[in-house]
């Protein structure tokens, strides 16, 4: 009977120590998952690369383990090779500006391995980026989507309602809000209405036509002009008078016909527009004209001389 007594009180002191073993110490039996993202720094629609490896307590490489990946609302699986080293990939990540975490589980048999990581998308973080990313969970969409009187008997549940239409609302104000012009942009817009509305009325005092080709204006240049290019520049004018005449006429013809007035306008200004190819090669017609009239003169003369 003592001998039992013994034996028993031994197997309740080692119940009792196993039962005493620390959490901390309790996790030497739970897998170990090493994690990193590829860029922990990316924009918005780049591919997410999560790779990590699974071993042991004792750093043994764990074959064949499940690893779900989950960042965000998005999920994806995959399992450890021989090495224990796995890799997940989220292809074109969508999301807005801010910090997301990476939660890593791993499971081989009945253990388990957790663990997580960051990684940031590039831009400027506002309430509306921060509104945005709450609502984008999984738990933000079934609250949403669902009705108040759904959640009658789950305290829990309404109170998890309530919170994320209350998110959902702050972010429709935040939005009204980040729509409104700032007092810098009213104020840029208001001094380019006033400049408009001045062009505007100097244009309607002056009434400029396409260009001035005739009139008082016109004869006072030419009578100032040096005899020497005079002729050339009167040509000139009329040169150039003759292609804003075609240009209002593509345009008056685009216009009746029901085109838009910025085709209209597209196909004026391609029309009005001279390249420096073009004015080089008027000036040379022009100078071999002069060449050729200069030498008929002179043969003309010539003529005259010899029937004298």
């Amino acid at each position: 009977m003592y001998k039992n007594g013994i034996i028993v009180i031994g197997i309740f002191s080692f119940l009792m120590l196993f039962v005493a073993i620390p959490n901390s110490q309790a996790e030497l039996w739970e897998l170990q998952i090493d994690l990193s993202v590829q860029n922990r720094v990316v924009n918005s629609g780049e591919t997410i690369v999560i790779t990590g490896k699974v071993v042991d307590q004792a750093y043994k490489p764990i074959r064949g383990a499940e690893v779900l990946i989950r960042a965000g609302s998005d999920t994806t699986k995959t399992f450890t090779d021989p090495w224990g080293v796995f890799k997940g990939e989220f292809k074109d990540f969508e999301g807005i500006p801010g910090t997301y975490t990476v939660n890593v589980i791993a499971s081989w048999y009945d253990m388990t391995g957790l663990s997580s990581t960051q990684f940031q998308i590039k831009g400027d973080v506002s309430p509306v980026s921060i509104l945005q990313e709450k609502l984008s969970t999984e738990q933000a969409r079934k609250y949403l989507s669902s009705n108040e009187s759904d959640f009658e008997k789950n305290p829990i549940g309404q109170t998890l309602f309530k919170y994320y239409h209350e998110l959902h609302d702050e972010l429709i104000n935040e939005l009204k809000d980040a729509a409104k012009p700032s007092a810098e942009q009213i104020f840029i817009e208001q001094q380019r209405l006033i400049a408009e509305n001045l062009r505007n009325q100097a244009i309607g005092e002056y009434a400029p036509s396409a260009g001035t080709f005739e009139g008082y204006q016109y004869d006072s240049y030419v009578d100032n002009l040096n005899p020497e290019i005079k002729e050339l520049v009167i040509r000139q004018l009329d040169f150039t008078k003759k292609i804003f005449e075609e240009g209002q006429k593509v345009r008056n013809e685009i216009l009746a016909n029901g085109g838009t007035y910025e085709e209209a306008r597209k196909a004026y200004l391609e029309k009005i527009s001279i390249s420096k190819e073009v004015l080089e090669q008027f000036n040379q017609n022009y100078l071999d004209e002069k060449i050729e009239n200069n030498a008929d003169d002179e043969k003309i003369n010539e003529e005259s001389l010899e029937d004298e």
